[in-house]
């Protein structure tokens, strides 16, 4: 078996750990979506190439549910995330020190992905432990909290280290200080109980086969179908938020601006938007809200759209969406927390992740191509067209598989 389907969870205090914990997985996104877009934008690198480069940074996010049963059954939490911690935290201060130039963009993007890559176990991980931990009851609020060490940790990996890079003597120092702030969370787990693999019986190969059949009775049931799908579905992804700082100069946005927007206000934007969602997750259907929050979000992005292209629009439009990032953010936790129990937590919470990332992928991509060849606008009206279609898409599937 694969363990602890049915032992209650045990709560540990308040799940602000849980933010706390995530924060490098948040952080290495927002350095990637914000410094880097900016740096290589500023170097007349295409909207196109920088969008790939995020893309990439998406790829071991989307394939991670290969490896998160390795998690589940080998050493132990505590460990993976320490490991994760450590090799992520030196990835990113040497992608500090490359320079954002057109020749260095192949091994800036070779860097990317290996420090994603690195930084899947740190999800994986906080993920796992967010599972075991939070009760039936509140799974919203963990959920929450888990989006806002997300979220918040985009905001400052972004745009805190876009601005340390401004200020401070070489470019390398932010990504350093960034790094060493990835390390300084694995202090979390101290109040954190000490969990073991989810299977330690047999062979490693069948400790990997129980886990896999667990997460297959999860897809087999209509809540573990329809979460799947709504996830895989391309509404509420935040995916233009990756371009903000590529597309800055649409608004005539200088780089303090997009530094503080895309930083600290946007942080505090979309982690508030993560507890006021975890909060409304916990009172109402948790599949409806990610539809709902959803809708909001492209709301946001046509507002944007219709807007003046001014500074002051870019201010109020990329907080307004980090808000609604937050809302969408915190739903997909809590829905998958609602989904997944608690036997091999990490693979069946990655694998729902690694769904809902690919729209993250694909709509990034497609979104900087739409600005390249058709504008910014064109670019806010896709993204909201598209998550209208999903929206009606799920309500049919729902309506028509609850007969």
């Amino acid at each position: 078996m694969t363990g602890a389907n049915h032992q209650p969870p045990i709560s540990t205090g308040h799940p602000v750990l849980f933010a706390v914990l995530l924060f490098p997985f948040g952080a290495l996104s927002g350095y990637v979506g914000v410094v880097l877009a900016y740096d290589f934008a500023q170097s007349g690198i295409s909207t196109e190439a920088i969008a790939v480069m995020v893309a990439i940074a998406l790829v071991p996010n989307t394939w991670k549910f290969l490896w998160a049963p390795v998690v589940d059954t080998t050493l132990s939490p505590r460990i993976w995330y320490v490991g994760s911690a450590l090799v992520t935290g030196l990835a990113i201060a040497a992608l500090g020190a490359v320079p954002p130039n057109a020749s260095s963009l192949v091994l800036t993007d070779a860097l990317v992905f290996a420090s994603s890559l690195a930084a899947t176990f740190n999800g994986m991980t906080a993920d796992a432990l967010a599972a075991r931990c939070a009760p039936d009851a509140k799974k919203g609020s963990y959920g929450g909290w888990l989006q806002v060490g997300n979220l918040a940790g985009s905001g400052i990996g972004g745009g805190a280290a876009l601005w340390l890079g401004q200020v401070l003597p070489a470019r390398w120092m932010a990504a350093a200080l960034l790094g060493l702030s990835f390390v300084l969370c694995a202090l979390a787990l101290r109040w954190i109980p000490v969990f073991e693999p989810t299977s330690r019986d047999g062979h490693i190969v069948g400790r990997i086969v129980d886990v896999g059949r667990d997460a297959w009775r999860l897809a087999r049931t209509r809540a573990g179908a329809l979460a799947i799908l709504v996830l895989f579905l391309p509404m509420g992804t935040g995916a233009v938020s990756n371009l903000f700082s590529a597309v800055a100069d649409d608004w005539h946005a200088s780089v303090d601006t997009v530094a503080m927007v895309n930083g600290a206000l946007s942080g505090i934007a979309a982690g508030l938007g993560c507890l006021v969602g975890g909060h409304f997750c916990d009172r109402m259907d948790r599949k409806l809200s990610y539809c709902v929050f959803g809708l909001l979000q492209a709301a946001c992005a046509v507002a944007m759209g219709i807007a003046p292209r001014v500074e002051t629009s870019y201010i109020v439009f990329t907080v307004l969406y980090a808000v609604t990032s937050g809302l969408t953010y915190a739903s997909f936790s809590a829905l998958t927390l609602e989904a997944i129990g608690l036997g091999a937590a990490a693979t069946k919470y990655t694998l729902l992740a690694s769904l809902s990332n690919i729209p993250i992928q694909y709509m990034t991509l497609l979104e900087g191509r739409i600005r390249d060849v058709h504008g910014v606008v064109a670019m806010l009206f896709a993204e909201a067209g598209i998550c209208v279609a999903a929206v009606v898409i799920f309500l049919v599937v729902a309506r028509l598989t609850a007969i």
